[in-house]
């Protein structure tokens, strides 16, 4: 008799085990569906609008020389009404971990109009900042509508950022394991899982289908098979594809520390810096290195591109974005490790494609510490063929770009060595003692 009793109530406590569960499910997939279509919708209009103000760009170049004003337009604009949201991305993940500010609506638009700024005139930039952002301020607002607690709350920015990231590159998958690895170096937040994949299917799916955006298509070529040298020659370029990625975190904080340091009053920061990038774009003779560089991401992996592209684009979109210019990184990394890649296939005896492939996403992997959001985004737009050589590369440049970042708000999870835990590593497992 007592047997029966505990099956009977193990069958009840699991069935209602279920029930939680599934109203759980119908709960998150409704909200984070809404955040999908609003930001699915906000990436669409803001990939139109970057077409738009590239292609007049390229076909007014003297607009160029207004780049200082721009700078100057960008710099007011968040020193009256930005209020912490020139942060960024990193604010984002900060209110992840402490959920004690509110983030201002203002962000979305903010960020929008500041990236357009920056690519109209000229600045080297990306996109995925801006995606990000909006997605990451629209869900604080919906959060507010909502009237969710601190840790649902802390659910939504998660799936904000998720489809963002979705649908500006067109990378569902990429994009909601990308937001639950973000946050800590060598964690998964896996409380998020199933809203931030939901979100970042619906984000993607509005962008692409309801909208009608389509995203750049990248054609490899020929993938090489995997055997033990073609893996040693990933292994070796994927060190250098990490420490690309140590390079670039390290000069972005550069940038920003020594121009506060340099001139303390910030609208002036932009404005200065955009009279040197003028200078500096006029001396290159070239618009290749500005904007996100998209046909020369392309042509990357058709043809080899020159050793020094790479290392070009590193500092004009550090120095874009350490003066205060708005954009984001991971497209000018896209470029950086796509050149860098294509550039070895002089020395590396494999075919140009595979090569800027894993350097696409390997120096991405580096920078945002994300090696397996960055192998899937690898597989998504290149294809499930290319996926070894992928994941070597990702992991490579993971582990030689060291704990540093183009997020500094990351936490230290898990240490990259034993023995190399950092402060914020140890704040992190003392908080979770």
């Amino acid at each position: 008799m007592k047997i029966k009793t505990l099956f009977s109530s193990k069958k009840t406590f699991a069935s209602i085990e279920q029930l939680s569960i599934l109203i759980y499910t119908l709960k998150w997939s409704l909200l984070a569906s809404t955040v999908g279509l609003l930001a699915g919708t906000a990436s669409a209009a803001l990939l139109v609008s970057l077409t738009w103000v590239t292609t007049y760009r390229e076909s007014h170049l003297p607009i160029i020389l207004l780049l200082p004003l721009a700078g100057l337009v960008i710099g007011l604009m968040y020193h009256y009404w930005g209020k912490g949201s020139e942060r960024g991305n990193n604010y984002l993940i900060d209110e992840v971990h402490s959920a004690k500010n509110i983030i201002p609506f203002r962000m979305a638009p903010l960020v929008f109009i500041g990236t357009l700024l920056t690519h109209l005139f000229g600045g080297s930039a990306g996109r995925e900042g801006t995606a990000v952002q909006m997605g990451g301020a629209i869900s604080e607002k919906l959060a507010q509508l909502f009237r969710l607690d601190a840790s649902n709350r802390r659910v939504f920015l998660i799936i904000g950022v998720s489809a963002g990231f979705a649908s500006v590159f067109g990378t569902p998958l990429a994009g909601a394991v990308f937001a639950l690895e973000v946050l800590i170096i060598g964690r998964i937040r896996y409380e998020a899982i199933l809203p931030s994949f939901i979100a970042a299917i619906v984000a993607h799916y509005t962008c692409h289908t309801l909208w009608g955006v389509h995203h750049t298509a990248y054609a490899v070529g020929v993938i090489p098979q995997v055997t033990p040298m073609n893996l040693i020659y990933v292994l070796l370029a994927g060190i250098l594809f990490g420490l690309s990625a140590f390079l670039f975190s390290h000069m972005v904080h550069f940038w920003t520390r020594y121009s506060k340091k340099l001139i303390r009053y910030s609208p002036l920061r932009p404005f200065l810096g955009g009279i040197i990038l003028v200078l500096v774009i006029y001396l290159l003779g070239t618009t290749k290195y500005i904007g996100l560089g998209i046909p020369t991401i392309v042509s990357s992996f058709l043809i080899q591109e020159e050793w020094y592209s790479f290392l070009i684009k590193i500092i004009l979109t550090t120095f874009t974005l350490g003066v205060g210019f708005k954009g984001g990184e991971v497209t000018p990394l896209f470029f950086i490790g796509a050149t860098l890649g294509s550039a070895l296939s002089g020395i590396i005896p494999m075919p140009v494609g595979i090569l800027a492939a894993v350097g696409f996403v390997s120096v991405f992997s580096g920078a945002t510490n994300t090696p397996l959001a960055c192998t899937i985004m690898g597989m998504e737009l290149f294809g499930t063929e290319t996926g070894v050589f992928i994941a070597l590369g990702c992991v490579i440049a993971y582990l030689f770009s060291g704990h540093s970042g183009i997020y500094t708000s990351q936490i230290i999870g898990s240490p990259k060595l034993d023995g190399s835990l950092s402060s914020k590593g140890k704040l992190l497992r003392d908080l979770e003692k």
